[in-house]
């Protein structure tokens, strides 16, 4: 698979509701013992690593980010074919530069700086 799916993320209003549920429900170690209470969650036999967490708006959602070489090149693309930006790329304090997309089912996407 030439860009594969390299992060998931599970977000809502109650971050370490959350935690205890996919870790007790799924047996994930989860670590949140950082200043935004974002639970990494390491990938696992087979699995890809992920994050459960706050979501600053207070809604939740779950998502895939899909790594690329460059988020700014693949999201012009993904505009080419049809689909919307929803969150220009940022670069996440330490860590990846990100932004999100939606196909044109109205499908929230990720995309994630391999």
């Amino acid at each position: 698979m030439a860009n594969p799916v390299a992060w998931f993320e599970v977000t809502g209003p109650d971050a370490g509701a959350l935690q205890r549920f996919y870790g007790s429900a799924f047996g994930w170690q989860i670590d949140a013992s950082n200043e935004m209470n974002y639970g990494m969650v390491p990938a696992g036999d087979g699995g890809i690593p992920g994050g459960v967490g706050p979501n600053p708006t207070g809604g939740a959602h779950a998502t895939f980010y899909i790594g690329v070489p460059d988020v700014d090149a693949a999201l012009a693309k993904v505009g080419e074919l049809g689909g919307t930006m929803i969150m220009p790329p940022m670069d996440v304090p330490d860590g990846p530069r990100i932004a999100f997309f939606s196909d044109p089912a109205g499908n929230q996407v990720g995309l994630m700086k391999m």
